[in-house]
């Protein structure tokens, strides 16, 4: 979750930098920052406290240095303090690390080294690698042979960056954090969580895998494997989107730029090799028992396309949540098919279950947007669903991304793939006539009579009800309003009790056969008080107020959940917060 940068090379301000590079990762934790650059001398100068990294000007760190690792962070282990703020240093302060993820014997670590009088000062699980490394270097003079050591004993999943003063060298190693390195020549190398950091020094990356370490002095790079030691070479990738992509442009925040996208970004999805899309319908037909996993937004994404199967390919998969995956591992064989989905392609749920998949010689393909990922390496095939960097908190654009091949699959399936791209590419064109800037102020006006609400509910029924619970999680997570998503025939086993006069309730609906049980379950609502409003492409007296949306067909969950982001983003401003970093949220969650 943590952002990681650091830099060695022959440019003599890494200070700089680090800082400029890290602004472009605060999207994974924002709670504090830190900085730790060899200096003139041979001393670390250390600077760290809480707040934004946006809000650090780099013009501080302009002294002359050509080695430096910062951080920013979303805390875990201790309290979001100065003291907890990373990079953390050993006892004689030559060592400074910074540390993503969790070290899950650190309790068991911390005790040992303070027998052997080591002094801490967090309460973090991150400040036991320093000192371990410094223990280790009593056995020997070679700094990544001492990590190599020190993570052996490591339990748990990380991502670290190490920096030593005496060799002047740079050692990451990870087990399920990301790490990056951006390759330059005559420059040096860049090692971070994601590569937006570097990306206006090089679009030259190599990938860190899980179990390995890597060693630079500036000059030359070494992979290795931590339990062996042995050499793994890499090769160099280069890159292909570009910086400009993933900046805010003309609008005041990411999320509300990466909603209009979804012009752009649907269709981006659509324009798949029909070949892979055919590839991946085939192994679920032969699979027995497919299961479509994700976290978050995408696993709302699986839970849309096992109506998809239903409907369009009359196949059955299994949908659960990554998280809860491992319970349904007594039911996989070597003949079950594992399908991912997830935005950043390095969740640690995803992961996990992945894991468990593999280990009963399951079949693993994965859905994501980010290429070279871990989930991306580590799958027997991947589809990439061409979102675009997504740097708002909040996902937007690749959920509907995720959706729109879910589809491709479920069409393809029925030896009707140019059906479902046809109806894709006529729900990309309709909603880029609905993206227009009436249209965006109108939701604007109702999140203004909205704003004040603490309590807000969501129905929807078919694939409308997954729709309905993501809502919920997007007015959630940016405006902080309590929010919660049902089926609508679910609202009289409980939930219509919440409902008192003038809150506010909100039906996703389409034209279909569903449209009267929908329309019913919405004049119960208003019966009670409820303030209506409909997301539909046809207009009821149910509704207060009707956000109207062109009619999709099968592809009306896609259409349906657009205007409820940009009401969730509008909601957000209006409450005075920052829709791109909700408070205790980061992007990726690499952490379980």
């Amino acid at each position: 979750m943590c952002g990681i940068f650091g830099y060695i090379g022959n440019r003599n301000d890494a200070g700089k930098l680090v800082i400029e590079g890290l602004k472009h990762l605060e999207y994974r934790g924002y709670d504090s920052w830190g900085i730790a650059i060899k200096e003139e001398g041979n001393s670390i100068l250390l600077e760290k406290d809480i707040g934004k990294i946006s809000e650090v000007d780099s013009n501080n760190f302009t002294m002359q240095s050509n080695l430096a690792i910062a951080h920013t962070r979303w805390a875990t282990h201790g309290g979001v303090t100065k003291e907890n703020a990373h990079p953390h240093i050993c006892e004689d302060c030559s060592i400074a690390v910074v540390h993503n993820g969790i070290i899950e014997n650190y309790e068991e670590l911390r005790e040992e080294l303070k027998q052997k009088g080591y002094d801490f000062k967090s309460q973090t699980d991150s400040e036991v690698i320093p000192h371990l490394i410094q223990e280790e270097l009593k056995n020997t003079n070679d700094f990544a042979q001492a990590v190599r050591s020190a993570c052996k004993r490591f339990k748990g999943r990380y991502g670290l960056l190490a920096m030593d003063l005496n060799s002047k060298t740079l050692v990451a190693a990870r087990t399920g954090s990301p790490l990056i390195i951006g390759v330059k020549k005559d420059t040096g190398y860049f090692i971070a969580s994601d590569i937006p950091a570097f990306m206006e020094h090089t679009k030259v990356v190599q990938y860190l895998d899980d179990g390995e370490m890597v060693v630079t002095n500036g000059e030359s790079i070494l992979f290795t494997d931590i339990e062996t030691g042995e050499e793994h070479p890499k090769r160099e990738i280069e890159i292909t989107w570009s910086i400009e992509k993933a900046q805010k442009g003309e609008f005041d925040h990411f999320m509300l730029k990466e909603i209009m996208e979804q012009k752009d970004s649907i269709a981006r999805a659509v324009n798949q090799n029909e070949q892979q899309i055919k590839k991946l319908g085939e192994a679920i037909r032969n699979s027995k028992g497919t299961f479509l996993v994700g976290c978050g937004t995408a696993h709302k994404a699986c839970m849309v396309a096992e109506y998809f199967f239903s409907v369009v390919a009359q196949e059955h998969v299994n949908v659960t949540s990554a998280g809860e995956f491992k319970l349904y591992n007594h039911f996989l064989t070597s003949e079950s098919l594992l399908i991912v989905v997830s935005q950043s392609g390095e969740t640690a749920d995803v992961l996990e279950a992945m894991k468990i998949a593999k280990s009963k010689g399951a079949k693993v393909l994965a859905i994501i947007n980010s290429e070279g990922s871990t989930i991306a390496r580590e799958a027997d095939d991947t589809l990439l669903i061409n979102a675009g960097p997504e740097r708002a908190v909040a996902s937007t654009k690749a959920l509907t991304g995720q959706m729109a091949v879910l589809m491709l699959i479920a069409y393809s399936m029925k030896n009707k793939l140019k059906e479902g791209k046809m109806l894709l590419l006529e729900t990309t064109s309709l909603i880029n006539d609905m993206l227009n800037p009436r249209y965006i102020k109108f939701i604007e006006e109702v999140a203004e009579n909205m704003k004040d609400e603490s309590d807000l509910y969501i129905i929807g029924k078919s694939w409308n009800f997954p729709m309905a619970l993501e809502s919920a999680i997007k007015i959630q997570e940016v405006s902080y309003v309590h929010a919660e998503g049902f089926a609508g025939s679910e609202l009289k086993h409980g939930p219509i009790a919440l409902v008192e006069k003038g809150t506010p309730c909100i039906t996703l609906a389409g034209d279909d056969e569903i449209f009267p049980d929908i329309i019913s379950n919405t004049i119960e609502l208003k019966a009670r008080g409820a303030n209506t409003i409909g997301v539909s492409p046809i207009q009821s007296d149910a509704f207060d107020t009707w956000i109207k949306v062109p009619n999709a067909g099968v592809a009306q969950a896609i259409v349906n959940i657009i205007p409820i982001q940009v009401l969730a983003y509008y909601l957000a401003v209006k409450r005075g917060m920052n829709p791109d970093m909700p408070r205790n949220l980061a992007k990726s969650v690499t952490v379980k």
